[in-house]
């Protein structure tokens, strides 16, 4: 199994984004349970591929965090210059 490309994660919707994550440490939490009671059966590449995925998962959620937070501060910026030039020619 290949490692999962970014691309499919961007593509994600915030809600998928967020489901994907909870899965993805479910599954991972999964796996350490299953190596700890010696159940794992030479599937070692599971734990890079899914810490690989999550990794990306929550790349793509920051990344989405921060446009939000830049955004919501481009607005105020702007909304801020609106009342000066406003105040300013009154």
């Amino acid at each position: 199994m290949a490692l999962s490309n970014i691309k499919e994660a961007r593509s994600l919707s915030d809600e998928e984004v967020l489901t994907a994550i909870a899965e993805a440490k479910r599954e991972l939490f999964q796996l350490r349970f299953q190596k700890a009671t010696r159940q794992l059966d030479k599937q070692v590449h599971q734990f890079k591929h899914l810490r690989h995925r999550l990794s990306q998962l929550m790349t793509v959620q920051r990344e989405r965090q921060l446009a939000a937070i830049e955004a919501e501060l481009e607005a105020q910026a702007t909304a801020m210059a609106a009342s000066i030039t406003e105040s300013v020619s009154a």
